[in-house]
């Protein structure tokens, strides 16, 4: 069990966030993107706050040293801020099945930076594994329209710009996770990610400010609905989802733990199937055996 640790939390980050994606996606349509992003760190930050003075008896990780704090304040500001801007902004130019099938490059960029970075290696079973997982996750993000639907793909103007956006969303989410396993190679999870929720909620704060958007802010912080279902996404992504993902770092490669939490979108099926009666196609359904098949070879490798 030890020494699989790092895997097992990296599957709990996936299940965690399979959570914060129902959440997020109800909240998003009601008080946009950029609000919620910037409510979901403030509410992520109030938790660890309490944590904080709970478990070491301050609000913040004083006690972490400067080196962590800058590398960590930087993995916040480029997995936070720099990939999710991108990323909406691909759903927007690109929309979300497609920025999804990009964005599942993710974890071979995360793989690829840990080489030259950490230092790490991933033997042959172990890269079979990995391509298989992407390819899995490829499969069911892009499904075609239900039947009865148009059969019409969307008409996308900034389809070029949408790939790029989607491509450095996905440098970003891999720049960050590199970037918190420099950082925090031993320490703290908790501690580290409420560095890393820190930085990214300044940087957003930021955002807002040059894009004259704080009365955004302001309207959704009158939706009770949007934020209490926001608070349940922010426990389990930014809380502890991300969390779990940067313990799971710690304790394996980079390039694997990102593969097996980009499993979301193979985990979110079951859900979306029970609480929103959408119909899996069998498309999705052999998507989420190639996945499984290829988290298996990465369990072995």
């Amino acid at each position: 069990m030890e020494t699989r640790i790092g895997e097992i939390a990296a599957l709990l980050t996936a299940v965690s966030w399979t959570f914060t994606a129902l959440a997020f996606a109800f909240a998003a349509q009601r008080i946009g993107s950029l609000a919620l992003n910037i409510l979901r760190l403030a509410v992520a930050l109030l938790l660890f706050t309490v944590l904080g003075l709970a478990l070491r008896g301050e609000p913040f990780p004083f006690a972490a040293p400067s080196s962590v704090w800058f590398w960590l304040s930087l993995s916040g500001l480029v997995g936070f801020v720099f990939g999710d801007l991108f990323l909406f902004q691909a759903y927007i130019d690109l929309g979300a099945r497609l920025t999804q099938v990009v964005f599942a490059s993710a974890p071979l960029m995360t793989a690829i930076i840990s080489r030259f970075a950490l230092g790490e290696t991933i033997g042959p079973v172990g890269i079979l594994g990995m391509v298989i997982v992407v390819c899995g996750i490829a499969m069911v993000v892009a499904r075609k329209p239900q039947d009865g639907a148009s059969t019409k793909e969307p008409v996308h103007p900034h389809r070029a710009r949408g790939v790029a956006f989607a491509l450095l969303a996905a440098l970003g989410q891999a720049g960050g996770l590199v970037l918190s396993k420099i950082g925090a190679p031993h320490f703290d999870p908790f501690a580290a990610t409420q560095i890393r929720v820190i930085a990214g909620l300044a940087g957003f704060l930021v955002v807002a400010a040059i894009w004259g958007r704080f009365r955004e802010l302001w309207r959704a912080l009158k939706d009770r609905k949007a934020l209490g279902i926001l608070s349940v996404g922010a426990f389990f992504g930014p809380f502890l989802g991300v969390s779990m993902g940067l313990f799971a770092v710690q304790r394996t490669g980079a390039g694997a733990a990102a593969t097996l939490m980009g499993l979301t979108p193979i985990l979110i099926l079951a859900p979306s199937y029970f609480i929103n009666k959408e119909k899996i196609r069998p498309m999705e359904f052999l998507g989420a055996i190639v996945a499984v098949s290829g988290t298996a070879l990465l369990f072995l490798s």
